[in-house]
Order: C-alpha cells, then structure tokens, then sequence
C-alpha cells in the first residue's frame, strides 16, 4: 500500500475513532467528506430509521454540493424504500423546487434571449394568474418561432381563464385551430374545441372533436366522458355507451363517468346495468368527498379521522 493511501485510512480511521460517522460529517457541514461515506453506509443500514437518515442527509449533502446525480440517487433510494412516506415526500418537493430554480437560473444566464426564456416567463406569470402580462410573453416566444408546438394552446388556455370577454371563446377558438395547424396530434386542444362547441350546442362539431381527441390519446378520460355525454345529449344512447364504458375503465373513481354511463344503459333498457351503475357513481362521489375532507382537516392541522 503506498504511502498516500496508508495516509488517507488512517486519517479516515482517526475520523470514525473520534465519533465522525458520515451521519455526523453531514449534519455537521462536512459534506464533501460525508457523501461517499453516507452512499456505504447506508448500503449496509439495516435499522428502517438509519437508513431514512442517511438517505436524507445524502439528499441534503448533494443538493449543498451542487451534485444532482448524488441527490437524485439517494431521492430514488428513499421513494423505493420509504413509499408514500410523508417526511420523504416533503423532501422530494424541496429538491424538485429547488432544482427547477437552479436550472432556471443557469437557462437565463446562458441564453437569455432564447425563445425558452420567455416560455419560463410565461408559465410564472401564469400560475401567477398575471394573464395578459403571461399572454404577452408567448407572443414573444411566437414571434422567434412561428411553428413551436403547443404555445397558441396555451394562450387559448389563458385567454379562457381570465375573466371572459364578448369574443373570448371566438378568441381562443381560432389560437386552437392554429395550434392543429402546427400540431395536428395536439388531443388536448381537439377536447377544449369540442368542450367550446358543446357549450354552444354545436354537438356535431363537439363529437367530432371528442372523437378524434379519444383517437389521438387513448388515456384521456374528459374526451370519452364529454364524447359520451354529448352523445347522451343528441338522443343518441346506444352510441354514447362505448366511450362512456371505456371512460369508466380508464378511471373507475369518476362519479361524471358511472353517472352518464349509468343513464345510458338506463335509457336503452338495461336496467341493472344501470342501477349498478348509479350505485358506483355515489361510492364514487362518497370516496370523492371524503378524499376532500381528510385534504381539508389535514390544512387545518386535525388528525385524520
């Protein structure tokens, strides 16, 4: 062994002597010292509370390092061991925030006249509810590329979320009709069309653009239920319990999907399909409030029920 490393494990050697674990090394501000030593320990930790300090301190230590693939590694190691678990859940919302602000950061120091630094503007001001300044800023992103997928959706999205105007359903009309243009697989757009037609009773127009937003995303269970229900609407039962069914498959928790389900077997005469039916849209709607109450009375800081 040379000389360096019979230096290096004796200096660890003293380290561990004196009380410095690698749990110790990172609680007390030693992290570059304690990550490798905090990845052995914790494969060897057998005790459940040992190892979900480890892994929080090897989270804690990468993200103060600046080594993402340190703090991710140790992240997925407490989500594979500790699911569900309300303290590791808290953390992973931190690092996640704190990772989109970083790389945010080094997106605006390092293209700050890109298109995607007014994308980012964009979505803050929206979740800001700062429409019209939110707008403004992926007219920017238009102007430095015309064709770029997915910015007249999301327009359309905000000019329908901020208070209404005379034309804003004309308005947002037309930017999704532009968005297809640009992105004819754009399903969400196909839906909030056939949603805007729908409200106006232009059912054709609206079961079309269900139908062909159920065809682009197979997934998407507001496309089956409000296809479905349009159908239900038009007189047109039979019709109406093929994508009704499937909405009930994709998310068997939806009171809106056993409800118009229900009453189309109902109306084509097949009535204990339909009471069966009717029976899981109240167990639904029950889970659904409860699931809103036990949310409410953990903000308000009560012990679940």
């Amino acid at each position: 062994m040379s000389l360096v490393k019979l230096l290096l494990v004796g200096a660890l050697a003293a380290a561990m002597a004196a009380g410095q674990s690698s749990q110790h090394l990172a609680e007390s501000g030693h992290c570059r010292e304690a990550l490798p030593l905090l990845k052995a320990d914790l494969a060897k930790a057998a005790n459940a509370d040992l190892q979900k300090r480890l892994g929080v301190d090897g989270v804690r230590c990468g993200m103060t390092l600046n080594n993402m693939d340190a703090a991710l590694d140790f992240l997925r190691g407490l989500n594979r061991r500790f699911p569900g678990d309300a303290e590791v859940l808290f953390l992973e919302v931190h690092v996640f925030s704190d990772l989109s602000i970083r790389v945010s950061q080094q997106l605006m120091l390092s293209a700050p006249s890109s298109y995607q630094v007014h994308e980012l503007n964009a979505e803050a001001l929206e979740t800001q509810g700062k429409w019209s300044e939110a707008e403004a800023e992926y007219r920017e992103v238009l102007k430095k590329d015309p064709q770029l997928p997915g910015i007249h959706y999301r327009i359309a999205r905000l000019l329908l979320s901020r208070p209404p105007a005379a034309t804003t359903k004309a308005d947002a009309s037309r930017e999704l009709e532009e968005e297809l243009k640009i992105d004819p697989n754009n399903a969400g757009a196909e839906y909030v069309l056939g949603e805007l037609s729908r409200q106006d009773r232009k059912d054709q127009a609206a079961i079309d653009h269900f139908g062909r937003a159920t065809k682009l995303d197979a997934g998407f269970v507001d496309a089956f239920i409000g296809l479905g229900t349009t159908l239900l609407a038009g007189d047109r039962a039979a019709d109406a319990i093929q994508p009704l069914e499937t909405a009930v498959k994709l998310d068997p928790n939806s009171p809106a999907a056993h409800f118009n389900l229900a009453t189309a077997y109902s109306r084509t005469g097949r009535k204990e399909e339909a009471a069966r039916e009717f029976n899981l849209q109240n167990l639904a709607t029950e889970r659904l409030q409860q699931t809103k109450q036990q949310v409410r009375r953990g903000i308000a800081g009560a012990p679940p029920q």
